[in-house]
């Protein structure tokens, strides 16, 4: 019997990327906001990017949702039909509708990502129609389910977002974005801004629906302990630039970039 060899068997087909990134270039005048920035991000993967202020990461994160054009790159988005889409030859209703649908955004503060005018119910409620949700009773039903997962008083259904604390504000913005079973999420400081009893409480919940639901995330944070509880992988970002990336563990236990080492023996300080 011929033996077989590791060259007679044909390799599994690789799974897409769900986003993938190429030479992402973004300058502000003379100012170099993102450069040659590229990644993959796979379905259900967490990616943190970290790096101190004016280092690009928000930059990248608004061009990467969409919310600010690039100069140069590509940015490749796999759509739910399985078709490869770059990112802003799409339409603009295309890429609205994807923020609304595909997408979730968690603002650092939530007041930017909420309607402040409107009951908490709602606020999660209106995600939902954006995906078709007509019935009303069925749609109040799963915005006081969304609030119980957020740990949020399901009584409290029908009061605004005015009347919540900052940490709940926060949690009642993930349950709006994530109503509507995105596939990909952004996250802009999400902790940032709260008590660290109240960071503790929302990293944990973070991380739990994360894992529950296969999100795939990108968390831009200035807190190494944010991106270690939250991140499989991490992007070291400076000066618009990557610098480092790898397992996250393994960033934060073993930096190679005299610019990481600096990060987190600062963190350890």
């Amino acid at each position: 019997m011929t033996a077989l060899r590791l060259a007679d068997v044909a390799p599994e087909p690789e799974e897409t990327p769900l986003l993938s990134v190429q030479g992402l270039g973004k300058h502000f005048g003379a100012q170099v906001a993102c450069r040659e920035v590229s990644f993959d991000l796979w379905p259900g993967e967490v990616l943190g990017v970290v790096g101190e202020s004016g280092s690009g990461k928000t930059t990248l994160l608004n061009c990467l949702s969409a919310q600010l054009q690039p100069d140069r790159g590509r940015i490749q988005y796999c759509l739910r039909d399985g078709r490869v889409a770059e990112l802003f030859e799409l339409s603009e209703p295309a890429r609205r509708r994807l923020m609304r649908t595909d997408w979730g955004f968690v603002h650092q503060n939530p007041r930017d990502g909420l309607r402040l005018g409107l009951s908490a119910g709602a606020n999660i409620g209106e995600r939902l129609m954006a995906v078709g949700a007509r019935h009303f009773g069925e749609i109040r039903a799963a915005a006081a389910d969304w609030l119980a997962k957020v740990e949020i008083d399901a009584a409290r259904v029908d009061e605004t977002p005015r009347t919540f604390s900052g940490g709940m504000q926060q949690r009642l913005q993930i349950a709006r974005n994530l109503v509507s079973s995105p596939r990909l999420v952004f996250m802009d400081e999400p902790t940032g801004g709260l008590d660290v009893s109240v960071q503790a409480r929302l990293l944990d919940l973070l991380r739990a629906l994360c894992d529950a639901l296969g999100l795939a995330a990108i968390v831009v944070t200035h807190d190494l302990g944010v991106a270690r509880l939250l991140a499989h992988r991490l992007i070291v970002m400076r000066g618009g630039g990557i610098v480092e990336t790898g397992l996250t563990d393994q960033v934060l236990d073993d930096p190679q970039h005299p610019y990481t080492q600096l990060l987190v023996s600062s963190m350890l300080q």
